[in-house]
C-alpha cells in the first residue's frame, strides 16, 4: 500500500488532492492521513446553507467546503485526523473492507470500537467516526473522520443538522452524540503519537510515495477552479414551487422541483443520503417529463439507486416528489 500526506491544513486545497489521486493513480492501494485546519465539510448533496450557522461560521473564520461524497456535514480541526483508502472497487466486500481496519486498530489501544449504522464507527457508544465512499470508474475513495481531540464546543455551533436526524437516536445534540478519542484511552497520547500508530495499524507494509509536478499543478488547478468557488461550496438553488423532505432509513432527502405545464421544469436533490456518484445525470433525466409517476419511474430505472441514492429506495424517492400524477 502507497501512503501519502498532504502537507496542508486548507480543506480546499487537501480534497482537490483527494480527488486528483482517486481519478489520476488508477492503479495500486493508496493511503492518505491529512488533516484541516478548522472547517465545516458538507456532503455532496447537501443544501450547505441548511446544515450549518453560516454567520457563526464566517464570525470564527471556519471554512465551508464541499466534498465529493456523500453523507452529512462535519466540522474539521487540528484534534481531527482523516483517513482516506484509495483502490479498486470491490462490490462484494462493502465499507466493511475499509471500516474494519480502522475499528481494529482503535480496539489495538484498548478501546470498545465497532461500526455501527450506515457510515459510523463508535467508542463506547460515541461517534468517533463518520465514513463516505465514491466510485469512479473502477476506482473507490472510502474517507472518514477520526475525532481525536477536536472541539466539541464548536462542533455544537457550526453545524445545524436537522432535528429529524436525531429523533430515532434519541439524542438532543450534537455534543452528545460524538465523542473523543483522547478522552477514552487508558493512557494518554498525543496526536503525533496517534498518527504514527495508524500508520502501522491500518495496513501490513507502507510504501512512502508523492504526487509529481503535473499532478501537484492538477491539484492546485481543482483547488482554484473547483473547492474554493461559491459554486461549488453553496451555490444557488433552484428557482422551485414545491420543497418537501423527509427522512429514510438511508438518510434525509430533501427535493426542490419546478413544475412548469405539468412538467418537471427544474428539479434538485440534497441530503445526508450516502451517494456514490454525481446526482447531476439523475436530475438531468427528469427534467422535462411529465409530472407522471410512471413517467419518471422509467427514467430513474436506467440509474442503480445504490450508486445514487445509497439504500433510499427509487419508490421512496418517488413517494417524496410532490404533484405527481398517477
Amino acid at each position: 500500500m502507497y501512503y501519502l500526506e498532504t502537507h496542508r491544513q486548507d480543506p480546499d486545497y487537501n480534497l482537490a488532492l483527494e480527488e486528483t489521486v482517486l481519478c489520476r493513480r488508477t492503479e495500486g492501494d493508496y493511503l492518505l492521513l491529512w488533516q484541516n485546519d478548522r472547517a465545516v465539510i458538507i456532503g455532496r448533496n447537501q443544501n450547505t446553507a441548511e446544515e450549518i450557522d453560516a454567520a457563526y461560521a464566517a464570525e470564527h473564520g471556519i471554512r465551508v467546503v464541499r466534498r465529493v461524497t456523500g453523507g452529512g456535514a462535519v466540522y474539521h480541526d487540528l484534534g481531527n485526523l482523516n483517513y482516506s483508502f484509495i483502490t479498486d472497487a470491490d462490490d462484494q466486500q462493502g465499507a466493511r473492507r475499509f471500516t474494519d481496519p480502522v475499528v481494529s486498530a482503535l480496539r489495538g489501544l484498548g478501546l470498545d470500537a465497532e461500526a455501527s449504522g450506515r457510515n459510523d464507527i463508535l467508542v463506547s457508544g460515541k461517534k468517533v467516526s463518520g465514513t463516505a465512499q465514491r466510485l469512479q470508474g473502477k476506482r473507490i475513495l472510502h474517507h472518514g473522520t477520526l475525532l481525536f481531540d477536536s472541539d466539541g464546543e464548536t462542533i455544537a455551533r457550526v453545524l445545524r443538522p436537522d432535528a429529524a436526524k436525531f429523533q430515532s437516536k434519541s439524542t438532543k445534540s450534537v455534543r452528545a452524540r460524538v465523542g473523543n478519542i483522547r478522552s477514552m484511552l487508558s493512557r494518554d497520547m498525543t496526536m503525533e503519537a496517534f498518527w504514527a500508530y495508524l500508520k502501522t495499524a491500518l495496513a501490513d507494509h507502507l510504501e512512502s510515495a508523492a504526487l509529481t509536478e503535473e499532478e501537484l499543478a492538477a491539484v492546485e488547478t481543482l483547488r482554484r477552479e473547483k473547492y474554493a468557488t461559491w459554486d461549488w461550496n453553496y451555490g444557488a438553488s433552484p428557482a422551485s414551487t414545491a420543497v418537501a423532505r423527509r427522512r429514510f432509513d438511508g438518510g434525509t432527502v430533501e427535493v426542490r422541483v419546478r413544475i412548469e405545464r405539468g412538467a418537471v421544469a427544474d428539479i434538485a436533490f440534497y441530503g445526508d443520503f450516502l451517494a456514490l456518484r454525481d446526482l447531476t445525470p439523475v436530475q438531468e433525466a427528469l427534467r422535462g417529463l411529465p409530472c407522471r409517476r410512471d413517467a419518471l419511474r422509467r427514467a430513474l430505472g436506467g440509474f442503480p439507486s445504490g450508486e445514487y441514492f445509497g439504500s433510499v429506495t427509487w419508490e421512496e424517492l418517488l413517494s417524496l416528489i410532490p404533484g405527481l400524477e398517477g
